[in-house]
């Protein structure tokens, strides 16, 4: 028998030092995925709309549709903050491409100041696409020391194009729905807009 058929094969330290380098840079690689896996996720859902997340538009399209759809909104507040958190209003009826302004409401009912950032979605999930926001207070920080109220506009339209969409066309109603969650280490004060409204 040819015990050179059964050597293991040679191996240097060399070799070694380039198989450890592959493991660690693999390591490295898959870390930093992780870390950009949710700001890639985010950022895909708000240039497609997926999951019901609205779009971000710089203006309102030049023409109106032919539709009429009522826009409801919901509220809600997470753990760890003691606010209440309402719209002005229960629902709209908006004309598809027609601008619309709404207002929500949020007061810190404790004796501190707390930070809090809203997250929004709207439903059913196949609007997402077609539900565009001009101006919105969602992933941004607010502040509001103890007993404090402000009021936040929401400036939306529904894109006309949703019209030609054969799954929309049965639907007649769209929520906007908002929840407030705590921020645990919220930025200083003096990086925050201090120009935002207050009551």
């Amino acid at each position: 028998m040819n015990e050179a058929a059964h050597r293991p094969p040679h191996t240097t330290p060399r070799s070694h030092k380039r198989t450890a380098a592959a493991v660690a840079g693999g390591a490295f690689f898959m870390l930093g995925m992780s870390f950009a896996a949710v700001p890639l996720y985010d950022m895909f859902c708000r240039m497609t709309g997926f999951g019901g997340t609205p779009m971000v538009a710089e203006s309102a399209p030049a023409i109106r549709g032919e539709r009429t759809i009522r826009v409801s909104f919901d509220a809600n507040v997470g753990a760890g903050l003691n606010w209440t958190f309402e719209p002005e209003v229960d629902s709209v009826r908006v004309q598809t491409g027609e601008t619309k302004t709404v207002f929500y409401r949020v007061t810190n009912r404790s004796k501190v100041a707390q930070t809090g950032m809203a997250t929004f979605n709207v439903t059913p999930d196949q609007f997402g696409g077609y539900f565009n926001k001009i101006q919105c207070f969602c992933f941004t920080e607010q502040t509001l020391g103890a007993g404090e109220s402000m009021d936040m506009p929401v400036v939306f339209f529904l894109d006309p194009a949703l019209e030609k969409q054969e799954t929309l066309k049965r639907m007649h109603s769209v929520t906007l729905s908002y929840t407030f969650m705590s921020v645990k280490n919220p930025k200083p004060l003096a990086a925050l807009d201090a120009n935002k409204p207050r009551l």
